[in-house]
């Protein structure tokens, strides 16, 4: 028995799913593989083809996982665990599981979570258990969640809802998924910076996520909203009735530029130290010192603005549908990189040189802080323009340490997770 899953890659909508808003991503041809046996035994043993990753085994009854360590397994066990809890299986079967993939680790292209989504769907296999794409895709979300990533659950809806020749606009709340056309003429193109950034590893990510929350607060209790009960900004722009980029005005009256302090935060939202720390930071949160609300805001309400601004134009296809598709892209990566600040020196050189040497537009693409780039490239510039990047930014810094095939690539939608069954 084989399980493939799919990963993913935005084309617009980055840090915007855990505030709330709809996302575009589409599949690519990398796949995560697993290979599994049942056995009698109620005991999980977990291999890697990879070297790099060793052997772990651990009782099916109890499963453990060390949030202070990323390690390969544990996301495994995340998607074991979803699917454990959600059926309320108590003494679950084991099994020999062999993990296979090409999709380039810490590199922005999901890898964790097409692990978690293959394990869950490996789990629910075996158990010969049934649940529907979307329920899947829900407790995949969460069940990451026990790594400590607060992430939104884009990547594991898309794992999952994934069709060939399509992206999606994946829509939450509850979630559901509609198809947009991506355009003929042009192909999308991966690159990777070569720095690794592992989302659960650092605090960047979840800082982010505090940030967000924190800024929704702040923005409902100056349109004096129910505050204590927000904790996405799409609630605020969704209770006030008014449009994304009204919300940006908003952001603009009531959020200074200016970092705040939590004594701040405190101040405005009228709620002690003591509150704040025990009933809105989360555990790993707490001890920030400085948080950046305004520019957050202002990233997630234009960047979720340029997820429909991309729909509607794939929709309507103009001529210049590359070269409009493109700037929003490009207009993306300002903000990911001056207003989020998840961007980093080697990202922001390589989108300079994707641009350069013919792409449309170019961004970061997943969390940021490392990993890869998309591009928007004419079909007809492709071959020099892979030739161009490669030479300028592998060839001449020696950052060429994976095989070129996995460092850039062109590629197309893919499909979403499957099962092949083998007498």
């Amino acid at each position: 028995m084989m399980f493939s899953s799919s990963i993913h890659l935005p084309a617009n909508g980055e840090h915007i799913d855990y505030c709330g808003y709809s996302v575009l991503p589409m599949a690519v041809e990398q796949d995560m593989l697993i290979a599994v046996e049942p056995v009698k035994t109620h005991t999980l043993c977990l291999s890697n083809t990879n070297p790099l990753y060793p052997d772990f085994s651990i009782s099916a009854n109890n499963i453990q996982i060390d949030k202070t360590k990323p390690l390969w397994y544990n996301y495994f066990l995340c998607g074991f665990k979803g699917i454990q809890e959600h059926f309320g299986l108590s003494n679950p079967a084991g099994m020999n599981c062999l993990v296979d993939g090409n999709i380039p680790p810490s590199s922005g292209l999901s890898s964790s979570s097409a692990l978690v989504c293959c394990a869950g769907l490996v789990t629910l296999t075996m158990l010969g258990m049934n649940l529907s794409k979307v329920e899947l895709a829900e407790i995949c979300a969460k069940s990451e969640r026990y790594i400590g990533t607060e992430g939104g659950g884009m990547d594991q809806s898309i794992s999952f809802l994934a069709e060939e020749g399509t992206a999606k606009l994946i829509e939450f709340s509850p979630l559901r998924a509609t198809d947009v056309k991506l355009p003929s003429g042009a192909v999308f193109v991966i690159a990777n910076s070569c720095v690794e950034m592992n989302k659960a590893a650092t605090s960047h990510f979840n800082i982010r996520v505090m940030e967000c929350r924190l800024a929704a607060k702040l923005l409902a209790k100056y349109k004096g909203l129910q505050w204590d009960k927000v904790l996405q900004l799409e609630e605020v722009q969704g209770r006030l009735g008014i449009s994304l980029e009204e919300m940006q005005a908003v952001t603009e009256d009531a959020l200074h530029s200016e970092p705040y302090s939590q004594e701040e935060i405190c101040r405005c939202l009228g709620i002690s130290l003591e509150e704040l720390r025990t009933q809105i930071l989360s555990p790993n949160t707490q001890d920030v010192l400085i948080f950046k609300l305004y520019q957050r805001a202002k990233h997630v309400y234009s960047e979720a603005a340029r997820v429909f601004q991309f729909k509607k134009i794939c929709e309507e296809a103009p001529d210049n549908t590359v070269q409009l598709l493109g700037e929003l892209m490009n207009q993306s990566h300002r903000s990911c990189r001056d207003m989020y600040e998840c961007s980093c020196p080697e990202l922001d050189q390589l989108v300079d040189i994707c641009r350069k040497f013919g792409a449309e537009g170019s961004r970061l693409t997943g969390a940021g802080w490392g990993g890869c780039t998309v591009s928007i490239v004419p079909a007809d510039k492709l071959s020099s323009f892979l030739a161009s990047v490669s030479e300028a930014y592998y060839q001449r810094s020696g950052r060429n340490l994976a095989p070129e095939k996995e460092s850039l690539f062109a590629t197309k939608p893919g499909g979403g997770a499957l099962v092949f069954l083998e007498a």
